[in-house]
């Protein structure tokens, strides 16, 4: 039996939104009727893109949090099918930072 969703929306404007639930169906209906998240309020419709299933909400939750630190490009890659991709789109962040410690050695 299915316990949670990660699911990302696109919005009326074209940005996306990524959550977690138990009841993807009526989390939409609560982000569509305005009494889901204050990004999508002022946003509407809304429609769900791509979502992911977990036997856990606590799976969900953790792949939600993990999915809202990404670019919008990697977001697309995924919502596409294109997992390949994820690893290139991924920030670099620690290379960058190992070489400017680097250079002030």
């Amino acid at each position: 039996m299915i316990k949670g969703f990660t699911y990302i929306l696109e919005c009326v404007d074209g940005s996306f939104y990524t959550g977690s639930t138990k009841d993807l169906e009526k989390r939409l209906w609560e982000h569509n009727n305005g009494i889901g998240a204050n990004y999508t309020k002022t946003r509407l419709p809304v429609e769900v893109i791509y979502y992911e299933e977990y036997s856990r909400i606590d799976q969900a939750f953790y792949r939600e949090k993990q999915i809202q630190g990404w670019s919008r490009r990697k977001k697309l890659a995924l919502i596409e099918g294109k997992p390949e991709l994820l690893p290139k789109l991924a920030k670099k962040v620690f290379k960058k930072k190992l070489a400017s410690i680097n250079h002030l050695r």
